[in-house]
């Protein structure tokens, strides 16, 4: 029931009563909604929102390659400085994917597996991402000079800027190729291992470069099979999306016969012993058959797969493993004394 309440206003002296209606005080007036569009809201980022920024996962596989490149490379390295070698490596990658988010912040908001990073969710700002990565490269690299040697401190520096100027900025929105080429930079890690040590580049690290750079296409096409709607959605031009799932199991074939071989020429050459030699040959046989299952994957006329890739999935994480695996018969066959240790 409405109350009528009275009021006075005051004017020349009189006082005149004004009558308002007023709710019920046990009748709650709602107040107005403002819809702010979420790409505009910034949450407070939390430790785990910079880690995040790292991108963990990719560094975890870095930091292994470059300390094996550490431990095999001829030479002797203090503790202390080989750890500090080894955490540049790591803060460097990380350094890098934290420029890559901020540059591709755009397209992850679009991707169903990228959309929840901290710069599209709004938890960090694009300007406090793009600094982040900036002082984290340029740290790394002068710690690394300072720590080891000048020529490591440039290697380092060489794959940053590969990483983001050349695959990120350059290649990735722009040919299928992109996995191809940009492999490289996430092949300097044992090379710049190994120049922390020695302050020169040899033949063994530049082979484990190579059986790198020789395993990202198949790793990295066996994810983008069962992520091609994300990329297309994004207008990533990966493989899958321009020239059809068929033609990239084809490629994932292809590039694992080339890893396979390339993988044997530490040991054919006499840089390695029979522990990496057997192992690489095991690995590359395991890896072979996956890669086998990806191309003989059930398939429609357009080449989509009938199995919701599985194979593809399989084949993903045997290349995980097959990598971590090999790098480590490398540390083991060099724990054992023999003629291939130069």
């Amino acid at each position: 029931m409405t109350d009528l309440r009275t009021n006075t206003v005051s004017g020349g002296g009189a006082s005149a009563p004004l009558l308002s209606p007023t709710l019920p005080l046990s009748v709650a007036t709602p107040a107005p909604t403002l819809v702010v569009p979420a790409s505009t809201l910034v949450m407070p980022a939390e430790a785990r929102d910079w880690f995040a920024m790292l991108k963990p996962r990719v560094i975890t596989l870095v930091v292994f390659t470059g300390f094996i490149g550490l431990l095999v490379a001829p030479g002797h390295l203090h503790p202390v400085l080989a750890f500090t070698a080894v955490l540049c490596i790591a803060v460097a990658a990380g350094a890098a994917g934290a420029l890559n988010m901020w540059f591709d912040r755009d397209i992850d908001a679009i991707m169903r597996r990228t959309a929840k990073r901290p710069i599209p969710s709004g938890r960090i700002t694009a300007g406090a991402g793009l600094g982040f990565g900036l002082f984290l490269s340029v740290a790394s690299v002068i710690l690394m000079g300072l720590a080891t040697n000048m020529t490591a401190a440039i290697v380092l520096a060489i794959s940053i800027l590969f990483y983001v100027i050349v695959y990120t900025m350059w290649l990735k929105r722009r040919t299928p190729q992109n996995i191809v080429i940009g492999g490289a930079a996430g092949a300097f890690p044992p090379v710049i291992g190994w120049a922390a040590v020695t302050g020169t580049i040899d033949v063994m690290p530049l082979l484990l470069f190579a059986i790198v750079f020789f395993w990202t296409p198949p790793h990295f096409w066996a994810l983008s099979l069962y992520a091609s709607d994300d990329y297309e959605r994004a207008g990533v031009p990966m493989l899958p999306v321009v020239s059809g799932a068929r033609t990239t199991r084809q490629q994932v074939m292809l590039y694992t016969v080339l890893l396979a071989g390339v993988s044997l020429l530490p040991w054919v050459l006499g840089y390695a012993g029979p522990v990496y030699g057997v192992s690489a040959v095991g690995l590359g046989a395991w890896f072979l058959w996956a890669s086998w299952g990806v191309l003989r994957d059930s398939q429609d006329a357009k080449g989509v797969s009938l199995t919701k890739d599985a194979p593809a999935r399989w084949a993903f994480r045997v290349s995980l493993v097959y990598l971590f695996t090999l790098f480590g018969a490398v540390a083991a066959d060099y724990l054992i004394p023999g003629p291939w240790h130069g």
